[in-house]
């Protein structure tokens, strides 16, 4: 029994110190690859360094500061490679720019240059993991043997790093950047929607157009350029829920300038308690000078209706279509106004659901469909390839199982005067979406975010649309005749029924007990 209790004891303390060996390799492979440098490359025309970091997630990051940085999620390896922008050869970007044969080698030069870069970074790193491994094992336990299988351990370690680095390496991730850095400069490194919808085949062009949109970025910084225009897309600017904030204004025009929008859409809420003291804040939207399609939200008032109206680039749609910048918009604004509590109606996402299905007879078939709550929506699943809704605050994009895709959008107002109520600052929200001007269906879509109250950062997500041409299947319903009127569900101090069908602009209202759904 003595030897029993004593071999088991051995093995303990085997595998506690065979585990001590691997935790003291690990922290001294990591230590060398934080020591390791930079490795400085040239990768076409640009001068970078680059570096490899232990992180949690896999990502690529390239800084070209001063005008910000760009994020690919290229692998799931926890590594992350950051490639510096340093300095541009101008003689050698002038020459690639200007000689068309040289800028038909480019993508074989960038391509080059570049896994050259990656491999002496790669193999430096290696060593100086393997020599952070063996310095620190045998720092800790002062035995060369034990130091050589630490040393071993780290390398079976680091060639599985690589090997999943390897193995889950996606080119496709370079036409999805995230951007962060200065907003003028977003359109120009992020990419125009020609890029997207026509050239994204294969990632060696994409990192063609990264390596010339940032030596031209930097060639020419005191004058940035301006979004590339893209005949082949038509450009739709998403805002929703104001909620008269002046800041809005200029973000929406920022915006609307830089990415050389089309058509901008609002879905709703841009008063706050739809009062006629707030209309004079809609006559910004004459000063854009493009086609402001608008629906109106649950805070604005028939009075905040017809005050957009006004104005004269304005399209306020309420269950109606109209073809707009090459699409076919429909829209139909939010059947209550909640700052009225007086009266008490249901508000639950069925009858929301129901109130958008009594339209279904006047929506045709629509590129578009502009709405401000999703739950209404919802009930137009089917009907179009791409809803756009707000009343959230909370961006959010959802493929309906009809094949339908619906946008919510956060608030391009920050929430309002909502913001202060809250410990961190709601976020100031917009998307750009490129629809295809022949196929009218959405091909790719940048949401831009703005650091909120007292914040100045930017962030920019770009998305695929990876099945444009999809099959949109009508969603079975037994909805009611759209002659006659239709009654939803309502409280006994509601008094009329919720909503008429053959009314042109209802309006919903809601009791104070439902204030919590309110935004």
């Amino acid at each position: 029994m003595k030897f029993v209790h004593r071999s088991k004891a051995v093995i303990r303390s085997r595998g506690a110190r065979i585990a001590a060996v691997l935790i003291v390799a690990a922290v001294g492979s990591w230590l060398g690859i934080f020591l390791s440098g930079t490795v400085r490359a040239q990768v076409g025309p640009v001068e970078t360094g680059m570096s490899l970091r232990p992180a949690w997630n896999g990502e690529t990051v390239v800084d070209a500061s001063p005008l910000g940085t760009l994020t690919f999620r290229t692998h799931d390896a926890p590594l992350r490679l950051r490639i510096t922008l340093e300095n541009i050869d101008q003689e050698r970007a002038k020459a690639f720019f200007e000689d068309p044969r040289l800028a038909d080698r480019l993508p074989d030069v960038i391509e080059s240059d570049l896994l050259d870069g990656v491999r002496a970074l790669v193999i430096r790193s290696l060593l100086c993991a393997g020599a952070g491994a063996l310095i620190a094992v045998l720092m800790v336990f002062r035995r060369p043997r034990v130091a050589l299988l630490g040393l071993l351990a780290a390398s079976v370690a680091l060639a599985g790093t690589g090997a999943l680095a390897a193995l889950t390496f996606r080119p496709s991730s370079l036409v999805e950047p995230r951007y962060s850095g200065l907003i003028a400069a977003a359109p120009s490194l992020v990419g125009s929607a020609e890029s997207i919808v026509t050239k994204f085949e294969s990632y060696r062009s994409q990192l063609t157009k990264l390596v010339t949109n940032v030596s031209k970025l930097y060639e020419t910084v005191s004058t940035l350029p301006l979004y590339d225009a893209d005949p082949k897309s038509i450009r739709v600017l998403h805002i929703s829920d104001i909620h008269i904030n002046p800041i809005a204004w200029n973000v929406i025009r920022s915006l609307k300038d830089q990415f050389a929008v089309d058509v901008i859409v609002d879905t709703g809420d841009i008063s706050d308690h739809g009062t006629k003291a707030e209309n004079k804040f809609v006559d910004e939207i004459a000063t854009l000078k493009v086609p402001y399609v608008y629906v109106r939200g649950n805070h604005d008032s028939m009075a905040t209706q017809k005050a957009v109206e006004r104005q004269k680039n304005a399209i306020v749609l309420d269950n109606k279509a109209q073809s707009v910048a090459g699409l076919n918009i429909y829209g139909l604004g939010d059947p209550r106004f909640t700052p009225d509590k007086s009266v008490a109606v249901d508000s639950n996402p069925e009858t929301l659901g129901q109130y958008a299905r009594n339209h279904l007879a006047q929506v045709g078939k629509p590129d578009l469909i502009a709405v401000h709550d999703p739950d209404i929506g919802r009930g137009f699943s089917g009907a179009t390839p791409m809803i756009l809704a707000g009343h959230t605050h909370e961006r959010k994009t959802t493929m309906l199982p009809t094949g339908t895709r619906m946008l919510i959008q956060g608030s391009t107002g920050g929430a309002g005067l909502r913001a202060l109520e809250h410990a961190q600052p709601t976020p100031v929200q917009a998307s750009v979406l490129y629809f295809d001007k022949e196929t009218k269906r959405l091909r790719a879509w940048d949401d831009i975010t703005l650091g909120g109250l007292g914040e100045q950062s930017v962030y920019i997500q770009r998305h695929v649309e990876p099945d444009p041409q999809r099959m949109i299947s009508p969603e079975p319903t037994n909805a009611p005749s759209p002659t006659g009127s239709i009654t939803g569900t309502r409280s006994p101090s509601a008094g009329p029924p919720l909503w008429h069908q053959g009314q042109s602009s209802p309006m919903l209202q809601r009791s104070p007990t439902e204030g919590d759904r309110e935004t």
